[in-house]
């Protein structure tokens, strides 16, 4: 098939939408809450009513509001509606034929939505993520043609190191330049990789990219392929994610079908096909040299490095290795070019992120912002706490607990680095002013010990002896000695550790004792006590 069929094939989707649409999520988190039947009910509503000729119900991805969900979107009015039930599907398709019905009506000019600049999640909510028609009919697949008929292998490179993304999986390390290192190597086999290994807990960017949109994290793959010289990719995804990987396997066959994937993309020279690898869960796995043992069919346990997977990942060969929301990064930007991309953001880190915002707010959900962006814009102006806010912790298990008095630090790679957190995956929890941080650090050290891998000691056993010294000082049967103990132990578990899991474990204990360590203080046994049981 050609790309004229396949614009056939978007046309016809195009012509086949009916002028008013229930565009009803389906992702996970509104699926949580009862989606699928309120799908159901609306379609069956629009049969009985016998409207199918000028309405229909469409299955799509993340609306953003996830915590206010079931959502449904209705066009050509654009009017969200939040927390509908099956009982109200009538109410609803009259709602979206323009009767005045007394529905829970979210307001979409406050900033959660206002403050978005979506590009990895532009289609999301918008198309239908099970057909790839509905992918096509919104102008998927074009920057994989342009790129293989258009573009030479260097010049891709060229543009995404020339738009300046970096790596969306927390180490922020330049694409364009592992790209260029994975391109270079001299290897008749390569592999592309994606990792969907998200495991912090709060976080779920890559699962709703990947169940509301997987077309584009595959063109962004197949690109990349074409880019480094690979024909063979996999995505790596963990097995709780049982939606995406549906959709995923889905959206594989569409692509192989219409020759998107496999020998001879588009009718060209170029072949590259991938499949699914699921993931047991395991949280270390998401680092990189861990996860190429899984895929392997070994034990998920991190190796030293050198060699980088660049120049020896799977089975020996050069292996190029990205996390799902900088594979959808990479259609937008070659579609746009790379000035495009790099006006977005600051000097350091150009572009967009994707945050799952979650805690005491009122606005719970997935957003999308510029880079640079200050955190309080965010917090207060997107998430709106419901009570005072004390700190807000980034990163998942690797960052930090910024504090209040910090809030108006942008978002980027460094300055949030600076603050004792990182970017990470995307996870944001914000925090009120009844937190216990010492049990934050405690919960998060908890998560670190449970999933370390045990292959080196400073990991292994350090993780355990922090998480004891965190209950002591917890339960307030602390001493100043412990809490130096602690301190000094996780300086040592961060500089010795094998892999980023036991590295960046310390990470939520150090910000806490930075910004908190009044907390840690407070529940000292005061020296006058220690004295008197001797």
């Amino acid at each position: 098939m050609d790309w004229e069929d396949l614009g056939r094939l978007a046309n016809e989707e195009l012509t086949c939408q009916k002028p008013i649409r229930l565009r009803c999520c389906t992702a996970t988190g509104c699926r949580a809450n009862g989606a699928e039947a309120v799908f159901k009910a609306v379609q069956q509503t629009i049969a009985d009513q016998n409207l199918g000729d000028r309405c229909e119900a469409v299955s799509v991805g993340c609306l953003g509001l996830c915590g206010a969900g079931p959502l449904v979107q209705c066009d050509p009015s654009d009017r969200l509606y939040s927390d509908i039930r099956p009982d109200q599907a009538a109410d609803l398709v009259a709602a979206a034929q323009g009767a005045a019905m007394d529905l829970p009506e979210v307001d979409q000019a406050q900033p959660f939505f206002s403050q978005q600049l979506k590009i990895v999640n532009r289609h999301s909510g918008l198309i239908n993520p099970d057909r790839l028609e509905s992918y096509l009919a919104a102008g998927g697949y074009r920057a994989l043609m342009h790129t293989i008929f258009d573009l030479t292998p260097t010049e891709v490179v060229e543009i995404i190191r020339l738009s300046g993304l970096r790596g969306r999986g927390g180490g922020g390390y330049p694409t364009g330049l592992k790209w260029a290192t994975v391109a270079k190597m001299p290897s008749d086999r390569k592999f592309v990789v994606c990792n969907g290994d998200e495991g912090d807990p709060g976080a779920f960017m890559d699962r709703s990219v990947l169940e509301s949109d997987p077309h584009q994290v595959i063109e962004g793959m197949a690109i990349a392929a074409y880019a480094v010289g690979a024909n063979f990719g996999y995505l790596y995804v963990r097995a709780e994610y049982p939606l995406a990987i549906a959709r995923l396997n889905q959206a594989i066959r569409q692509a192989r079908r219409r020759g998107l994937l496999g020998n001879s993309v588009l009718d060209s020279r170029f072949s590259f096909d991938l499949e699914v690898r699921i993931g047991a869960g395991a949280f270390v796995c998401g680092e990189e040299t861990a996860l190429i043992h899984s895929i392997q069919g070994e034990r998920g346990v991190p190796r030293v490095r050198p060699p980088y997977p660049a120049e020896s990942g799977l089975w020996g060969h050069p292996t190029l290795i990205n996390n799902v929301e900088t594979f959808a990064n990479i259609a937008p930007i070659v579609e746009q070019g790379a000035d495009w991309f790099a006006a977005i953001g600051t000097p350091t880190s150009k572009g967009t992120k994707v945050f799952a915002l979650t805690g005491k707010l009122r606005n719970n959900g997935l957003i999308e912002v510029p880079m640079g962006i200050p955190l309080r814009s965010i917090v207060d102006g997107m998430g709106i706490p419901e009570s005072p806010v004390k700190a807000v912790q980034t990163g998942g298990p690797s960052g930090g607990c910024i504090p209040l008095a910090q809030l108006d630090t942008p978002v980027d790679y460094d300055s949030l680095i600076q603050l004792g957190s990182m970017m990470g995956s995307g996870g944001m929890v914000v925090m009120d002013e009844n937190t216990d941080m010492v049990a934050i650090a405690r919960f998060y050290m908890e998560f670190c010990r449970s999933e370390s891998c045990g292959k080196c000691i400073p990991c292994r056993a350090g993780t355990v002896q922090l998480h004891e010294l965190l209950g002591k000082l917890s339960s307030g049967q602390g001493t100043a000695i412990d809490l130096q103990q602690l301190e000094d132990l996780c300086y040592l578990v961060k500089d010795t550790s094998l892999c980023g899991l036991g590295m960046s474990a310390p990470n939520p204990i150090l910000s806490t004792l930075r910004w908190f360590r009044q907390e840690y203080e407070s529940r000292l046994i005061p020296e006058r006590a220690i004295a008197l049981t001797h």
